[in-house]
């Protein structure tokens, strides 16, 4: 049974396929966290949308410590190669993988990065379909994204100053089209929306049959 556990801030423990799978696990020094790197005692992939330390995080020391597969851009998988990542698949914008009997899609992200490009991923297995957007503004192709993967969940950033703000966002789940969006990237840092409230307002207007399901860290929905 499909499981997502929001980690705070973009980090998220995916439960598909009898995997486990973390996206963007920012756990040491992310002020929202519940719990430690150290806690995670399994993990099978964990995937990167791109280097900032806030998305990279623990991904390294936790691929090390169970042998998860490392997946991200080509440039941020050799990094991960050389910081000592055995297992490593270094995909590019547009590419598909079978990670664990898991589908990960690579796909756009407009935002910035120093190794590649910065990316989303678009997680398939047991029927489900995850779209995770990375850090990220608003761009049409997003109703691309959703017309060709029609994603059961979209996680999208909501914070504002680094990425798009609650109203852009809002106007992306419309592009999109997810049965459910869960947002993220907020309440982290002083400069980011401090709650999910103005996202719900303009949701219920720009996509009223989308659900939002705002989840506290730690807290887990079952799609």
């Amino acid at each position: 049974m499909a499981k997502i556990r929001w980690l705070g801030h973009s980090g998220f423990e995916v439960e598909l396929a009898n995997k486990i799978l973390l996206i963007d696990p920012w756990l040491t020094g992310n002020p929202l966290a519940t719990m430690k790197a150290s806690d995670i005692k399994k993990a099978d992939v964990v995937c990167v949308t791109h280097d900032h330390g806030d998305h990279l995080g623990d991904a390294i020391e936790i691929c090390k410590r169970t042998g998860a597969t490392f997946v991200g851009i080509y440039e941020l998988g050799v990094f991960a190669k050389e910081n000592g990542v055995k297992d490593v698949v270094g995909i590019n914008i547009g590419g598909t993988v079978d990670v664990e009997g898991i589908s990960v899609t690579m796909v756009q992200a407009f935002h910035s990065s120093t190794r590649g490009a910065p990316a989303g991923f678009v997680i398939k297995a047991e029927g489900k379909t995850i779209y995770h957007t990375g850090d990220t503004g608003l761009f049409g192709d997003m109703k691309l994204i959703g017309e060709i993967h029609l994603p059961d969940v979209a996680l999208i950033p909501i914070g504002d100053y680094y990425t798009m703000g609650p109203k852009e966002a809002a106007e992306a789940v419309k592009l999109i089209k997810p049965a459910v969006v869960i947002p993220m990237h907020y309440q982290t840092f002083p400069v980011l929306s401090p709650s999910a409230e103005d996202f719900i307002k303009f949701v219920k207007e720009k996509a009223p049959k989308v659900k939002v399901v705002a989840l506290k860290p730690g807290e887990a929905y079952q799609p």
